[in-house]
């Protein structure tokens, strides 16, 4: 079984900081969104992997590589303008051959993995599996309805009258007879060859389409709100590890990973929480659900439930709860009481926080 994982995405929802990042590489838990994705690849004994980027390619590979670090084998396949899922299915026809493999959203978190789905597809065969789950409102989802054996009837995009609630969720795993039905379809409404018409196409020619309904975490970090959720909650994961140094003035309490380099000084960590290698927290106050990156500096500072990437400084602000903070970006105050904020800040911005 091969892999194909989908990250050419702008990540409009995400800006300003998808910008100056690409939205798979955004970290939580100390790690970047599309690293989780391919995790969960490896758990399923995968090895090769194929990667569809945009414009933000470069910046990917610059992470990721040739994926030796993470066990895998890793090409790029450029996808020059959005064009849909099926789009990127023919895209990789040449990579993927005629092995079964797994489609994979790469803004998707799924920390409870998908070995049960891929041992379900292995032992049924059929034509493609879809993972599904749930949802409040699966008018914004590719939308499943079955029967009462789990086989699929229907699939459809965005529908205004969905069929059921069951959303697709960015996990699909498909055989070779994928690659008609993506040759078949045409671009829909919205200009895009969409793998709901390739998986329809498929029960129409009456394949096989079976499916799985989901019941662990499922997040699409589409949304700031979504990245700090999923942060919260891998977080809760950690294992306590002190590599850094922490002076005798200074408490942990709870699962709290001090990364090799980093100094903690007359400061309190409550985990779970995360402090990168080389960062510097200084009479501060870190609370549950906060992951800092590397070489930061954090002083004078209160701050919980938020992600601060590599590079940033924030001081004498003792009020900061579900925020965000880019790279190298600089947030102090300017005068005034102390009060409470909460920030979405892009990469080298500077913050002055007005009382």
């Amino acid at each position: 079984m091969k892999a194909l994982v989908l990250s050419g995405g702008t990540g409009t929802r995400l800006r300003p900081l998808s910008y100056s990042m690409p939205k798979q590489l955004i970290p939580v838990a100390g790690k970047p969104v599309l690293e989780h994705v391919l995790g969960n690849i490896r758990q399923l004994g995968v090895e090769e992997v194929g990667i569809v980027v945009g414009e933000s390619g470069p910046a990917i590979a610059d992470v990721i590589g040739d994926g030796g670090r993470l066990g895998l084998r890793v090409i790029y396949l450029e996808q020059d303008q959005p064009l849909g899922l099926a789009h990127c299915v023919r895209l990789a026809r040449d990579f993927l051959g005629d092995e079964d493999f797994v489609m994979y959203l790469g803004d998707n978190v799924l920390p409870d993995g998908i070995r049960d789905v891929a041992a379900d597809f292995r032992r049924r065969g059929p034509a493609a599996h879809v993972v599904l789950q749930k949802v409040a409102d699966p008018r914004a989802f590719g939308v499943a309805e079955l029967d009462t054996t789990g086989r699929v009837r229907r699939v459809v995009e965005k529908p205004q009258q969905p069929p059921s609630d069951l959303a697709l969720i960015g996990v699909y795993f498909f055989t070779a007879a994928i690659h008609r039905a993506a040759a078949a379809v045409r671009p829909s409404a919205r200009g895009e060859l969409e793998i709901t018409d390739a998986i329809q196409w498929l029960i129409s020619h009456d394949f096989e389409v079976r499916a799985s309904e989901y019941a662990g975490y499922w997040k699409d970090t589409g949304r700031i709100e979504d990245v700090l959720d999923c942060n919260r909650r891998l977080l809760g994961d950690l294992r306590r590890e002190v590599a850094g140094e922490v002076d005798a003035a200074s408490r942990l309490t709870g699962q709290v990973v001090i990364c090799p380099g980093a100094r903690v000084v007359r400061s309190r960590i409550d985990g779970p929480a995360i402090i990168g290698a080389g960062t510097l927290v200084e009479e501060s106050h870190v609370g549950p659900g906060t992951a800092v990156g590397r070489d930061c500096v954090l002083r004078d500072t209160r701050l919980e439930d938020s992600v601060v990437l590599d590079g940033a400084t924030i001081a004498g602000l003792p009020g900061l709860h579900g925020s965000f903070v880019g790279r190298s970006a600089v947030v102090t105050p300017r005068r005034g009481e102390n009060s409470c904020h909460r920030l979405i800040v892009g990469d080298h911005t500077r913050l002055e926080i007005a009382g």
